[in-house]
């Protein structure tokens, strides 16, 4: 009996000794495998956060690059299109606000992409606290906003301002040099920043912690984590003393990793086990510095370590055999593990390397169409989603553009079967499509695709040259422009001094000839005619020499109705109502050569007259702006119900010499005149009209500079509204 239980006594012994070695070798290596988990996570977390310090860093050159753009001597037109312009080309910029040095708004800017409610809201009052915070600080510094709460949105939104440096204001005539203009802020959304760090902690294991440049958690922040930072003050901040050396290592700008117990890990929402967090700060030159940390349960690895721990308590009761096939499955597991961990971090590299495809594609200006094997729509990116009917994806290719004729539609399914027959991208370049119910000028380009993928078998890129082609055209026209100023110098010079011969002449032989004679009235024909042709060739010279307009500041109430007392007799002898529209609230001043601001609306009418019959109607009338619309504008109107312009010639009507009259009845320099004097006085004409419908031309018109009383006065005003409210 002893010596058969000796070797059962040998076996167990070694069974025992297996199994010890076993759950120390565990514990080891769970201690190897937390420490490689949270590495993982830290450098996963420094590689997101690179991305985001960079972005705040752009924010603060962006705001410097603002601050000298309006501390150059420009006009503040000038400035707001500098400024749209930033806003337009980076999307996360939503609001540019400008401070005189005494806290006074310069110029607020909003994104032409907002809604009509983004104007009001907690979100603006942040940025103009922010902004005049910033009049304090030292220039360059950029201070940033608390979180922003009171809208959905008002999570990720953060105002960013920085003081100018010293300098000369433009904005004061005779400013000091060492004069502070002032301070420029931006509203920001900042979710597309920090949309790395936000998928690294999708799952309900994962916890994220983003400290704001005030060293308090952002509403970004996990709620659970927010209400703990807030009991720390409490007596229960006691119970998880790691979380808080956490929050103090993250405040001091520490990066590194803080182990969490069992205990504290279960109080902060990450389940029984132990956890890991993992932080660093996001620095940018000039700003405070913000902080981030992602807390990770260890879960996973403590369900992997009890099943291990299992398989060990049962594998102690089998004979050597079982020994030596938990050997080969612990080293099984153990390369599976492996495979998973590999596996894992390539899941988020393609998941990384997707996100940021999706986001190439969304960003560039060119539209991109997938469509799958069935001939359905399975992507959209967002220049072309703007432009398709809602629940495009998942539809056929007909159902996207269902303004489209059946002419157009196939034309591009023919040019998608070509591809995906010849295997190669076949391009159409340039052509007038009705691609989306009006006719433009696109190029299509069908890409075919490897057939492994169903789901994107075939790409439809379309790039809209409309743009392209309006612009070759107005080049087009300008180099007319400058011919034919040249030639109507050359013709005005080489025609006019022999006509003056010739009408001297006649006026000789007239006076000889006498009122009596039966030669004295052809004699007077030849004068009218000599005439007539002078004065074509000042119009001539008029368009060719049209020097830049000295403006001053004119009321256009009494110089429209100069105009309509002008050509009230000429309404009359053609019975046409001639009718003058003004708003009763005062207008602005416009800035305008008021000889010239005359001859254009004088020539407006004019046509206007000649295009209506008998008992038609002419309106001359002006309005402001509405709020945030053509800024500094004013719109000038003359509208009548006559024959119209057919479409064909809608592109034609400014060009010299171009007119719809009879032989003898116009020169054609008329419009090309007011164009010419529209655009010297820095506005713009817009014209409708179709046939039958009449004709509406609207010249937008700029206001006059404020004078220094004036400025004083509303400023003094904007002073007393200020202590109202604040009072």
């Amino acid at each position: 009996m002893p010596k058969t239980l000796a070797p059962l006594l040998l076996l167990c012994v070694a069974l025992t000794s297996v199994g010890v070695g076993m759950v120390s070798l565990l514990q080891r290596d769970r201690a190897r495998l937390v420490q490689e988990f949270a590495t993982d996570r830290q450098r996963q977390l420094e590689e997101a956060t690179r991305g985001v310090g960079q972005a705040l860093q752009e924010i603060g050159d962006d705001l410097r690059f603002a601050g000298e753009l309006i501390s150059q001597p420009s006009s503040s037109s000038d400035h707001k299109r500098e400024l749209r312009a930033l806003i337009e080309v980076v999307r996360p910029y939503k609001a540019f606000l400008v401070l005189d040095a005494d806290g006074t708004e310069r110029l607020r800017l909003l994104d032409r992409r907002a809604d009509k409610g983004f104007a009001r809201g907690p979100h603006m009052t942040a940025l103009v606290e922010t902004a005049r915070r910033a009049l304090a600080a030292p220039p360059g510094e950029v201070l940033t906003s608390q979180p922003i709460t009171g809208m959905p949105q008002g999570a990720w939104l953060r105002a960013f301002a920085t003081a100018l440096p010293p300098g000369e204001d433009p904005a004061v005539p005779g400013g000091s040099p060492d004069q502070r203009p002032g301070v420029v802020a931006v509203l920001v959304d900042t979710e597309p920043f920090f949309a790395p760090v936000h998928l690294m902690t999708s799952d309900w294991e994962n916890r994220l912690l983003l400290l704001g440049a005030h060293g308090a958690p952002t509403p970004a922040s996990d709620p659970w984590l927010v209400e703990w930072y807030q009991r720390l003050r409490g007596p229960e901040g006691k119970k998880v003393p790691s979380y808080a050396k956490l929050l103090e290592r993250m405040r001091a700008g520490e990066a590194g990793i803080q182990n969490l117990s069992e205990d504290e890990a279960d109080r902060l929402g990450l389940g029984r086990a132990d956890a890991v967090a993992v932080f660093t700060p996001i620095r940018a030159r000039g700003t405070s510095h913000w902080s981030v940390a992602t807390l990770h349960s260890t879960t996973e690895l403590r369900s992997h370590e009890r099943g291990l721990v299992l398989r060990l308590s049962l594998a102690a009761l089998l004979v050597t055999v079982f020994i030596v096939a938990f050997g080969v499955y612990v080293l099984l597991a153990s390369k599976r593990a492996v495979a998973l961990r590999e596996s894992r971090r390539h899941a988020l590299r393609l998941a990384h390397l997707h996100d940021k495809t999706q986001k190439i594609l969304d960003n560039i200006p060119t539209g991109v169409l997938a469509l799958a094997a069935d001939g359905h729509i399975s992507a959209v990116n967002q220049a072309l989603r703007e432009r398709l009917p809602q629940g495009s994806v998942g539809a056929p290719l007909a159902e996207a553009f269902p303004r489209a004729p059946e002419a157009t539609m196939a034309r591009v399914r023919a040019l998608l079967e070509a591809a995906v027959t010849g295997g190669s991208v076949t391009s159409v370049h340039g052509e007038p499509l009705a691609l989306f119910g009006e006719e433009g000028v696109y190029s299509l380009h069908a890409v075919p695709l490897e057939p492994a993928d169903p789901e994107v078998r075939t790409l439809l890129v379309v790039e809209d040259l409309s743009n392209v082609r309006a612009l070759e055209s107005q080049l087009l026209r300008a180099e007319k422009l400058a011919t034919v100023g040249v030639l109507a110098a050359g013709i005005a010079h080489e025609i006019g001094t022999p006509l003056g011969v010739v009408r001297g002449r006649a006026e000789y032989v007239q006076g000889k000839l006498g009122p009596a004679h039966p030669q004295s009235a052809g004699v007077g024909v030849i004068v009218e005619q000599i005439d007539r042709v002078s004065r074509t060739l000042r119009q001539l010279l008029d368009f060719a020499r049209l020097q830049r307009a000295v403006v001053r500041p004119v009321q256009l109430a009494p110089l429209a109705r100069s105009v309509q007392e002008l050509l009230r007799l000429e309404g009359a002898r053609r019975k046409v109502a001639l009718e003058l529209q003004l708003p009763e609230a005062p207008l602005p001043p416009l800035a305008a050569d008021p000889d010239q601001l005359q001859q254009v609306l004088v020539n407006l009418c004019l046509n206007a007259l000649d295009a209506c019959s008998e008992g038609g109607r002419v309106c001359l009338g002006a309005s402001a702006p509405a709020p945030g619309e053509h800024w500094g504008l004013v719109a000038l109107r003359v509208q009548d119900d006559g024959c119209g312009i057919p479409q064909e010639s809608l592109n034609q009507v400014f060009d010299p010499f171009f007119t719809t009259k009879k032989r003898g009845q116009g020169t054609g320099l008329g419009l090309s005149m007011v164009a010419q004097i529209v655009r010297n006085h820095g506005g713009r004409v817009e014209l409708e009209s179709a046939p039958g419908k009449g004709t509406c031309v609207t010249l937008w018109w700029p206001v006059a500079e404020p004078t220094g009383s004036e400025t004083a006065t509303k400023r003094e005003g904007s002073v007393k509204e200020e202590q109202r409210r604040v009072g």
